[in-house]
């Protein structure tokens, strides 16, 4: 069921970077953000056990909690919600949604060794929990034009 589990949650239109519109013209938006935020699957469910073993265990422990479907990171600029199921964003405060897309050109999952076979979204949230907890450090433009947009909306 694992499996199974894992391949509708890549299959799924829902954590597809390239829906822009995420469906809401079509009435797909509830669709999105239940997929985007909603409860756990099983395949996050695990992701979420291993995540509480493997946290106190890293460099960023100290800036991460987790809660029932989020890995909470916080940044020097922002509080940032990672879903587990998805791997997508939420900045606090406020629930404003940040779009990280993974580069897919680099090929650096290769060199990467992750207790826990065959599960790419856990690197995908591990990635942007290094990423979002030195936020101060981030040099994409298309990043910081959303964080710099939160923080100075909060300042």
């Amino acid at each position: 069921m694992r499996t199974v589990d894992l391949f509708v949650g890549v299959c799924s239109i829902g954590n597809d970077p390239n829906w822009h519109d995420r469906g809401e013209g079509d009435g797909y938006g509830d669709y999105w953000h239940n997929y985007s935020f909603g409860e756990l699957g099983t395949s996050a469910q695990l992701r979420r056990e291993l995540l509480a073993r493997l946290l106190p265990k890293l460099k960023l422990h100290d800036r991460c909690t987790l809660s029932n479907r989020f890995l909470m990171v916080q940044g020097d600029l922002n509080t940032y919600q990672i879903h587990l199921g998805s791997g997508n964003i939420l900045m606090e405060p406020g629930s404003q949604y940040l779009c990280i897309v993974a580069d897919k050109s680099t090929n650096a999952k290769e060199n990467v060794f992750l207790p826990f076979e065959n599960d790419s979204m856990l690197s995908v949230i591990l990635s942007k929990a290094f990423l979002l907890a030195s936020d101060r450090t981030i040099k994409d433009r298309s990043i910081l034009s959303q964080i710099q947009r939160k923080h100075s909306q909060q300042t």
